[in-house]
């Protein structure tokens, strides 16, 4: 049996953590529409979005299931604080458009950003 090749880098998987929040991360309205809007500005496809509120004035959970991967939020409003993960396969989507339009809606003081690179064949490569 020969051995394949291996495949070419495949994707991008950045984790983010927002400091200093301005929006209200206790909104699931906000929260939702905001992974949408990252979706669609990165040109994945959504196949399921999937959230949960655990309370008045309380954090929001939540994933959109995509074609192409996930996106991921988890948020403490009593820190001004959120974690979101961004996991998109393929060289045409625009990860980076989807952070903007999150930070648009987050509004985060400060952004810590680590990104590695996904797909068989890559060493990680953490920025």
């Amino acid at each position: 049996m020969t051995a394949r090749p291996p495949l070419p880098y495949d994707g991008r998987h950045v984790l983010v953590d927002f400091h200093g929040c301005a929006a209200r991360l206790d909104d699931i309205g906000l929260v939702k529409r905001a992974l949408r809007d990252a979706a669609r500005v990165a040109d994945a496809t959504i196949l399921d979005l999937n959230l949960h509120h655990f309370g008045d004035g309380q954090g929001v959970t939540g994933v959109a299931l995509l074609a192409e991967s996930h996106m991921s939020i988890h948020t403490w409003p009593e820190h001004d604080y959120a974690a979101l993960d961004l996991f998109l396969c393929g060289r045409r989507h625009d990860i980076d458009a989807a952070l903007a339009v999150l930070a648009e809606a987050f509004a985060p003081a400060e952004i810590a950003k680590r990104t590695i690179a996904r797909g068989y064949g890559v060493a990680a490569l953490v920025e």
